[in-house]
């Protein structure tokens, strides 16, 4: 294992490490007195680990150090998950201040990895100064057929990689082919299918089902753009965004809606931005819609 050299800053640190019995001492009980050291104790058979594993490094890299990834494989490792008193895999313990504090065994959706590191006091941390700002960027528009193209090649290759296959769902709902989605997502593993983006891509097939007949968005912008006061299209270029994951331009098309007619289809609107916020995944833009939503209605 490469030693960490807390200096080089050239590229964003991963916040990912293997862990043997020679390097357990130093990188994982003496590190923990710094920082939560999260263990994954894995082996390459093991077809929930593949599920887990990225899932963990994935928060390891969004957490931007408030806890470090340790990765020790039961095979190679065999002194040290006798040592843990490992019975199945994967595993997760979470090492604080030199001692074993807490885990658990198999693989878990993303959002109970996260609600287990904040029960611990771990959430993410401010990326570092050095890293350059995006902000000011001009964003590079995403070409979704290719995006869908390459995310093919990758199921293709490794047919078994199951996040892979939630990747291509996510990208083909974008796209707005919510058949070979829909499938994809009946296909997943149990453990992933509880996933946050799944769950969140089951969601926003429900949206996708009202675009069944709609016509395409910049006729229902047209539509607006005749009468201001037409809902219905209002609505459906709503869903339109929102699918699309152009959560806030979705977010403001309904919150239009309530602002005219607050009864209007029976509390559609309200509905909408309701079943909208269990697909948006930014929970600062949830919470500020949410704010702008509940001023409407008591008003």
């Amino acid at each position: 294992m490469q030693p960490l050299n807390p200096t080089a800053h050239t590229t964003p640190p991963t916040h990912v490490f293997d862990a043997t019995t020679a390097t357990f001492e130093a990188d994982v009980l003496q590190r923990s007195l710094q920082v939560p050291v999260l263990i994954d104790f894995w082996a390459e058979w093991c077809g929930p680990c593949k599920t887990l594993g990225p899932m963990l490094e994935k928060l390891a890299a969004d957490h931007h150090g408030a806890f470090v990834l340790a990765k020790i494989d039961v095979d190679a490792e065999q002194e040290l998950a006798a040592a843990f008193q490992i019975r199945s895999i994967p595993t997760v313990i979470l090492v604080k201040d030199g001692q074993p504090v807490d885990g658990f065994p198999g693989a878990v959706p993303e959002g109970q990895l996260r609600e287990f590191l904040q029960q611990h006091g771990i959430v993410p941390a401010t990326p570092p100064e050095d890293v350059p700002a995006q902000e000011d960027a001009t964003p590079v528009p995403v070409d979704l057929q290719a995006e869908v193209a390459r995310l093919r090649g990758l199921v293709a290759e490794h047919p078994d990689a199951a996040g892979h296959r939630l990747d291509l769902a996510v990208a083909l709902l974008q796209t707005g082919d919510a058949v070979e989605a829909e499938q994809l997502l009946d296909a997943l593993p149990v453990a992933l299918a509880m996933d946050d983006r799944a769950v969140r891509a089951r969601a926003r097939l429900g949206f996708a089902s009202l675009l069944a007949d709609a016509p395409p968005p910049d006729a229902l912008e047209a539509a607006i753009a005749r009468d201001p006061d037409d809902l219905r299209a209002r609505h459906l270029l709503g869903v339109h965004h929102v699918v699309a994951g152009r959560s806030e331009d979705g977010l403001e098309q309904f919150l239009e809606i309530l602002q005219r007619d607050r009864g209007f289809g029976d509390g559609l609107a309200k509905r909408a931005l309701i079943d909208a916020f269990r697909i948006v995944d930014d929970a600062a833009v949830v919470g500020r819609y949410r704010r702008r939503m509940s001023s409407l209605l008591l008003v």
